[in-house]
């Protein structure tokens, strides 16, 4: 049913009043591995099996969205190289899966022309020119490419030099930092590195093996902020923006988000081994880093970890952002919570979260409500990087099962990994997730990607609570609004989402907002606010539908029962 006629608004009607299709009910209630029945025959290369250089052993990442605007969502993977084929840009390429609509996904890259064949780590994605298509970008080590989205289901690659800066990158966000509508892009560059002039001397880990160097002792990659001045051209703005600051330590996440409500995006960078930083967005197209001050560059006891994944939510349902950044073995996952005056506390052994993780060594990453019971529970990529660790009694191993943490509010999380299904029994060594309903039935799914072997999509079969999905649209310029924030209210109980996909490690994920109400049977009051800082607010929403909403009034409720 319709509160209002989209016919005249093209933009929003980017999703059809046929989005939700649900698939048949199923029997199960877990995640069920759904790799090979969905089509998905995707396998990331990386060089050498002994891993005996640092670039070899931290891709790579996948993206969920719509690239064809045709309401579900299409993934693109990427993939990488060895260290004797990337200068030629000889790799096998990355995919383009386009969703068919019926669970399953088919192989579209040769027409597509997005498979970029260089070392890929990670993507993201953005409508950059606000044409109503989103455009990609891919993050290499070497140069990364911008892909411009031609809208008949081709890309183009803008072989924009700017964008290409031959780093070692790995996660990236577009973002509207400076507020002027259209989108902007930092990129987390880690190392500087050659694999052709690799350390003189092996390093020794846990006096037990012998390991590639680094990054201790490495230079760190530059950062980079790109301002978008329109017409696909970008200013490097790094330095002028304050995120220099950035430049000597190992970025490998970032998650844009308003962390201290003040109505503009803010950047939280995560560090491999180099404190964690915070850059306050002041307003006036600069940054101030702010991590040590607001409690989030070291953990609790004072020592900066090795920053792999970062995700930042509500998870507490107390109105502000919380950060969880996942860590190396023997290094639990931290759990920052904010305390809503923008000073942040680790919360992790208060949480219950940090012996499910002290084992593992952590990756992709993401705050999301399996369950739609109204909080947020978390699911981790695990995997070692250093192979050697099977012929030595550390405690640890090479392949590692992946975990679902689930947030039992006041008694904080639980680790249901081994009740979690047969999908959460795979042993890899995973990196980049994805998370987003691919096969629209109202609840989230995860695309995670293996080093050096077959790629795992978990099927979210669980059965479920209510819930209610929320689509923002808008005709120009940030046509996603991202950065936007949703407020549901149900049975008296709050919950806030931000619109962004960057998050998780490498990768990118479903944009609409997706809210568990549990026994609730509607929303009584769903409040938007807009990047521009109005607000929007509709009551009475009913369980069970997503509600699509455009910034200049005009909605669409659509019954998913």
């Amino acid at each position: 049913m319709s509160n209002s006629d989209l016919s005249n608004h093209p933009a929003a009607l980017i999703v059809y009043l046929g989005f939700f299709l649900f698939l048949p009910a199923t029997a199960f209630s877990q995640f069920t591995d759904q790799t090979e029945s969905a089509g998905v025959p995707f396998h990331y290369l990386s060089s050498g099996a002994d891993k005996r250089h640092i670039v070899e052993a931290i891709g790579g990442g996948a993206a969920f969205f719509d690239y064809d605007n045709d309401g579900d969502l299409d993934l693109y993977a990427v993939n990488g190289a060895t260290v004797e084929t990337y200068r030629e840009k000889s790799g096998p390429g990355n995919t383009l899966y386009a969703n068919q609509g019926n669970g399953t996904f088919a192989d579209v890259s040769a027409t597509a022309a997005a498979s970029d064949a260089g070392w890929g780590m990670g993507c993201t994605v953005g409508d950059v020119d606000g044409d109503g298509y989103r455009d990609l970008y891919v993050t290499n080590y070497g140069p990364n490419v911008l892909y411009r989205n031609l809208g008949d289901g081709r890309f183009q690659d803008l072989n924009n030099k700017t964008l290409a800066s031959a780093d070692f990158s790995a996660s990236a966000a577009f973002f509207d930092y400076d507020n002027d509508g259209d989108l902007d892009l930092y990129v987390a560059n880690y190392v500087v590195y050659a694999p052709e002039f690799p350390p003189d001397k092996a390093c020794n880990y846990m006096g037990a093996i012998s390991i590639y160097c680094g990054p201790r002792g490495m230079p760190g990659a530059p950062d980079r902020l790109y301002r978008n001045d329109g017409d696909y051209v970008f200013a490097d703005v790094t330095r002028s923006s304050g995120v220099e600051w950035a430049n000597r330590y190992y970025g490998l996440g970032v998650v844009p988000a308003d962390y201290d409500g003040d109505g503009d995006t803010d950047l939280f960078v995560a560090n491999d081994n180099t404190p964690n930083l915070l850059f306050s967005n002041q307003g006036d197209g600069t940054f101030r880093e702010v991590g040590l001050q607001a409690g989030v560059a070291y953990n609790e006891d004072g020592r900066e970890e090795a920053g792999m994944g970062i995700c930042a939510a509500d998870y507490d349902n107390d109105s502000d952002l919380d950060v969880y950044i996942t860590h190396f073995h023997r290094e639990s996952n931290t759990l920052y919570r904010n305390d809503g005056q923008g000073q942040f506390g680790d919360f992790t052994t208060l949480a219950g979260l940090e012996q499910p993780t002290l084992g593992k060594l952590g990756w992709g990453t993401q705050f999301f409500d399996y369950d739609r019971d109204g909080d947020l529970d978390l699911f981790v990529a695990n995997g070692h990087v250093y192979p050697q660790v099977d012929s030595a009694s550390l405690g640890t191993s090479y392949r590692q099962k992946n975990q679902l943490l689930r947030n039992d509010g006041a008694a904080g999380f639980v680790d249901i990994s081994a009740s979690a299904g047969p999908g959460l029994a795979v042993e890899q060594v995973s990196r980049g997730a994805a998370f987003g309903d691919y096969d629209n039935d109202g609840d989230i799914d995860i695309f995670v990607v293996n080093l050096d072997a077959s790629a795992t999509l978990l099927r979210n079969d669980f059965e479920v609570g209510n819930g209610l999905v929320v689509q923002l649209l808008a005709s120009v310029g940030n046509r996603d609004v991202l950065g936007a924030r949703v407020r549901l209210e149900a049975d008296g109980k709050s919950q806030w989402r931000t619109i962004n996909g960057a998050s998780s490690y490498l990768s990118y994920n479903d944009i609409r907002a997706h809210f568990g109400l549990g026994a609730a049977k509607r929303a009584d009051i769903i409040e938007i606010i807009w990047p521009d800082g109005t607000r929007r607010k509709i009551e009475a929403v009913p369980a069970n539908s997503l509600l699509l909403v455009h910034q200049d009034g005009a909605q669409v409720l659509v019954d998913l029962e």
